[in-house]
């Protein structure tokens, strides 16, 4: 049976790739799990296997191509064979031609059919069945029927795409389709009417009869359109229509003036009302700029973009000036990465009121102990780092201070506390900066973690980084050590609420107890909040649990 191979889901917020190879061609026969293309996208290049197996009869995209997620990449005869519903036609097709006689011989041909649809017909809906648990909606991602198709209970006729499985659907009703309400790409929810069919049981009607109920059908069909374009257009004008105010000395009993609103449907208004969209202010694409539900979200889409390009209050976006008026310049395009680490930290720092707290803390015996255990380490081929270190101590601060291991969802107006530990480390390499994940931390020990971190920050410079591999992080740190620099102020890697900044250890003049001052290594350390779920006080705690216990290790256990 003929399928279709889509671009799988790539992870959260990444929505399109580009494809770098393509590893297969016409005519060759795929297995399960084999890679199939190898693409780019904004966090790492990867390659994608096959969810099928069978010949290849056709390849959609080629190199360079820029692919989306649920995009058709090659279809597939599953173990070799063609669609088993095309052949049946075609052989039925083929033998009514050897035959030579008209489509009156194909009903005569089919007794056992005619039985079936025997009797008076009525017409049936076949809805959306019920989903499963906590599924309230799927994707329509293959049409099974068409209209004019006869099909018997329990045939499949839709293919839909849950966020936890892709099924097929069958159908409850049987008899011939007179009305299909889905194509692909359409998103279902349970009860919705996904097809109409015409069903007849009993003794074999007439051709007039077998006529007649889609007669009274289509009858029907066309009265109940006039009737809910009649009540759209009245609800469009009493419910949204806007009253002129009088002028002075107008009758008060003459009738307010309604002005004409936009054209909408009840339910598509609804709907805006819903997001607080003003519905006049959404461009109709349909007939008389009639407004449909996919303008209402094409106009989300564009109000939800603009804080990244207008800054989101009301300030216009300035045009840049002509810098080639002042001297040479060059062009250069973003790279992927790049392009999506600026839209990112652009939203992140719009959404989050970000606030930063500094602190230092004395390393000194700290770093001769650090020196002293990094030979053990370097046996499992890897380094003991102070990034390293301050993993595993963070990976206990977040269990003492839970809302650092948090996020925060605004519509649901819910605090989300994460029960396990997954801390990401900023890397920077050659193609832009990078945040892979160690998973568990809490769970793992300082040689698990620096084996771990080392092969991580390789793959990363290398580009090996896999999707899954940059994802479920709770907490990041960011170390600018190695270069330079005394303090700074890192944002926020959204949807997590607090990110820790490292800087360069300097030897400084401490005074001490004894009345003298004498030199101690210093490390500086920054954390950006966010403000809607830690106060500063939880802050400025935190950071100083994390300061002493780089001063005096044991106190994490007590």
């Amino acid at each position: 049976m003929a399928k279709e191979f889509k671009l799988p889901d790539l992870g959260e917020n990444i929505e399109s790739a580009e494809v770098v190879s393509v590893l297969i061609k016409v005519g060759d026969t795929v297995k399960k799990e084999q890679s199939i293309i190898e693409i780019e996208t904004d966090k790492a290049t990867i390659e994608v296997p096959s969810n099928i197996a069978g010949k290849i009869s056709e390849v959609l995209v080629n190199e360079g191509d820029s692919v989306k997620v649920g995009q058709t990449i090659i279809n597939v005869d599953e173990d070799g064979k063609s669609d088993e519903k095309e052949e049946a036609k075609a052989e039925a097709k083929e033998g009514k031609k050897t035959d030579g006689k008209g489509e009156r011989e194909e009903e005569e041909l089919s007794p056992k059919k005619e039985e079936a649809q025997s009797g008076v017909s009525e017409v049936l809906d076949f809805k959306v069945p019920d989903l499963g648990e906590s599924i309230e909606s799927a994707d329509v991602i293959n049409v099974l029927v068409k209209k004019g198709d006869s099909i018997s209970k329990d045939e499949s006729v839709i293919e839909i795409e849950t966020d936890k499985a892709t099924v097929e659907v069958p159908s409850s009703v049987e008899g011939k389709i007179v009305e299909l309400n889905v194509k692909i790409g359409d998103k279902v929810k349970m009860g919705d009417v996904l097809l109409k069919v015409e069903s007849s049981k009993g003794a074999v009607p007439s051709k007039e009869d077998k006529e007649k109920p889609v007669e009274k059908y289509e009858e029907q069909k066309q009265e109940d359109e006039q009737k809910e374009k009649f009540e759209e257009e009245e609800q469009s004008t009493a419910e949204k229509g806007e009253v002129e105010e009088m002028k002075p000395g107008e009758c008060d009993d003459q009738p307010p003036i309604l002005k004409a609103s936009a054209p909408a449907a009840p339910s598509v208004r609804r709907i805006a009302r819903e997001l607080g969209v003003d519905i006049n202010a959404v461009r109709g694409t349909g007939p008389g700029g009639r407004i449909s539900m996919n303008d209402v979200k094409a106009h989300v889409k564009k109000l939800m973009q603009k804080p990244a390009e207008g800054f989101g209050f009301g300030i216009k976006k300035e045009a840049l000036p002509d810098f080639s008026k002042y001297g040479k310049i060059e062009r250069e395009s973003m790279s992927k990465i790049r392009e999506k680490t600026a839209t990112h930290l652009s939203y992140a720092w719009a959404v989050t009121p970000h606030v930063t707290q500094f602190d230092q803390t004395d390393i000194t015996e700290f770093e001769k102990d650090r020196k002293e255990l990094s030979k053990r380490i370097e046996e499992h081929g890897a380094k003991l780092t102070v990034t390293g270190i301050l993993i595993k101590i963070i990976s206990e601060g977040l269990k003492k201070f839970p809302q650092f291991n948090s996020s925060i969802d605004m519509e649901k107006k819910e605090i989300i506390y994460k029960k396990y530990i997954n801390i990401g480390v900023a890397v920077d390499t050659e193609y832009g900066l990078l945040v892979p994940v160690i998973k568990n931390v809490d769970e793992k020990n300082l040689i698990d973690i620096s084996v771990e971190l080392n092969s991580l920050a390789e793959k990363a410079r290398n580009k090996k980084l896999s999707l899954e591999e940059m994802q479920g992080g709770c907490f990041t740190i960011t170390n600018l050590g190695g270069i330079g620099g005394t303090y700074f102020t890192p944002i926020v890697n959204s949807p997590e609420v607090a990110i820790m900044g490292i800087s360069r250890a300097n030897y400084k003049p401490v005074y001490d107890k004894e009345g003298s001052f004498e030199p101690r290594l210093m490390l500086p350390l920054s954390i950006s909040y966010d403000h809607r779920i830690i106060d500063g006080a939880d802050a400025i705690r935190f950071l100083r649990w994390v300061c002493e216990a780089l001063e005096e290790p044991l106190k994490i256990f007590m």
